[in-house]
């Protein structure tokens, strides 16, 4: 459907119109577009002072957060620092217990439990030989004592000496006593220093004496290691 306006049907009747005439000032005009571009202005200045504003808002409100947990960061910092303060009687003794350890060490790392020694030794002694004494001597000076060369048959140097009197019935069983000491791995390099032939009452025997190196083997290191 088509909407005539009243010009158009005065054209359509026949009848003239007459021009449109825009009898404004041409200042008006230019007034009221400068208007508009003002108000144009306004509302983007406007948008403009929001957006800033809003930033701002964010920006305090980061500002905010940040201090706050820079704040408890520094709350837990003091608190974890009292707290370290606390143990610090803990650390003394801890450090006085490794020096007493490090003491220890230097004073027993060298022990050798003489017991372990004996009863391996009653052990491996042969059924025809007897001890009446023995000896054991530990450390450099007893070195001098020990049988030719410096080191264990195991190239070893020995950390002492073991001495032994004893009776046995023949010169063959102070032999195979000397074989049952070599068969120990605490001990290295025996031999015997003397071996007579004797009578105890009625019964021939042999008196003999015997040395024998001790090897490290023989130490416990127990006291070498934390908690020992």
């Amino acid at each position: 459907m088509t909407v005539l306006t009243n010009e158009h049907q005065l054209v359509a009747m026949g009848q003239p119109t007459l021009p449109r005439v825009n009898l404004l000032p041409p200042e008006i005009a230019q007034k009221r577009a400068f208007r508009r571009v003002q108000l144009g202005m306004g509302a983007a200045v406007l948008a403009s002072v929001a957006v800033v504003g809003g930033l701002y808002v964010s920006a305090a409100h980061g500002v905010t957060t940040a201090q706050s947990d820079l704040d408890a960061a520094r709350t837990q910092q003091t608190a974890l620092q009292h707290q370290l303060s606390s143990y610090a009687g803990v650390t003394a003794i801890y450090n006085a217990a490794d020096a007493a350890q490090a003491q220890l060490t230097v004073a027993m790392g060298d022990e050798v439990r003489y017991s372990q020694l004996l009863n391996d030794l009653s052990l491996a002694i042969p059924g025809n030989v007897w001890l009446n004494n023995l000896s054991f001597t530990q450390g450099g000076p007893a070195l001098t004592a020990a049988a030719p060369g410096a080191v264990t048959t195991t190239g070893v140097a020995p950390i002492g000496t073991a001495t032994f009197q004893g009776v046995a019935f023949s010169h063959d069983d102070v032999a195979t006593w000397l074989e049952a000491l070599g068969r120990l791995k605490t001990y290295a390099n025996p031999y015997f220093s003397s071996s007579t032939e004797a009578l105890i009452g009625a019964r021939p025997v042999v008196n003999f004496s015997s040395t024998v190196d001790v090897t490290p083997t023989a130490q416990s290191h127990r006291y070498n290691k934390a908690g020992g």
